[in-house]
């Protein structure tokens, strides 16, 4: 057979296989995607908003003017709650009717969210570093407590009340200030713009009953030892440097 006759052999003999069919594609079930569930609503922080709209509504703006020192005000503030809250809807334990009614005086009549921690004893410096961040140094430890603002102008407003006790302002034009509560406490504000990152409120507070010496011992702040020479220091009318960080003095 020659060289021809094999081609066309060849080409006779193959055929084509068709392609087979491909195989079906399963189609994947739907995947059930859990839809976010509606979030849970704080009927206590409810019912606080309703009543402070209530106070401003029924006492006027005069309530934001003074802090504590009006003691006919704050009675009608505190009559004005009770009654409030006798009228609400909204089931409340007694436990959560005095939280809102401390919380409502403390904004109205006080310093709003920090008003505890100025009443707090072991609490000598409040450190607002913008409206959800606030430190305090309480029994000589800095710590970070979960107490907060609402916003920026929550902050603002309590700040601007505190400076305008003493006739002072803060604001872009005198962004600084420094301030005293009327208790002695030491405050120190600082708003935009040069507070990048909100409003810093600081308040230093004076210890009610003064540590003595002995005070001093028990802690571990100096021995016997060296009380004795600062005294013999003091009686010898010698010059005294006190130095270190805030309070040392």
């Amino acid at each position: 057979m020659g060289l021809y006759d094999r081609i066309e052999l060849r080409r006779g003999s193959a055929v084509e296989s068709a392609p087979e069919p491909a195989a079906p594609v399963e189609t994947p079930a739907p995947v059930e995607r859990h839809r976010p569930s509606t979030p849970v609503v704080d009927p206590v922080a409810g019912v606080r908003r309703r009543l402070q709209q209530a106070l401003v509504e029924t006492l006027g703006p005069q309530m934001y003017e003074e802090i504590g020192g009006d003691e006919d005000l704050a009675q009608r503030v505190r009559e004005t709650i009770a009654a409030l809250l006798a009228r609400e809807e909204t089931p409340l334990a007694g436990g959560d009717r005095a939280r809102i009614t401390q919380e409502v005086t403390d904004e109205i009549l006080g310093h709003g969210p920090i008003e505890p921690l100025l009443r707090d004893p072991d609490v000598s410096e409040i450190m607002v570093n913008g409206a959800h961040r606030i430190f305090v140094e309480r029994s000589g430890k800095i710590i970070q407590v979960p107490t907060e603002f609402a916003d920026e102008g929550h902050l603002r407003r309590v700040i601007d009340r505190i400076v305008s006790r003493v006739g002072r302002r803060v604001d872009e034009a005198s962004p600084m200030v420094d301030a005293r509560l009327p208790d002695g406490s030491r405050v120190n504000a600082v708003v935009p713009p040069i507070a990048l990152d909100g409003s810093t409120l600081t308040i230093r507070k004076f210890a009610t009953e003064p540590l003595t010496v002995a005070d001093l011992i028990s802690f571990g702040t100096f021995s016997p030892h060296v009380a004795q020479l600062l005294a013999a220091c003091v009686q010898g009318r010698l010059d005294i440097v006190v130095s270190g960080g805030t309070g040392s003095g």
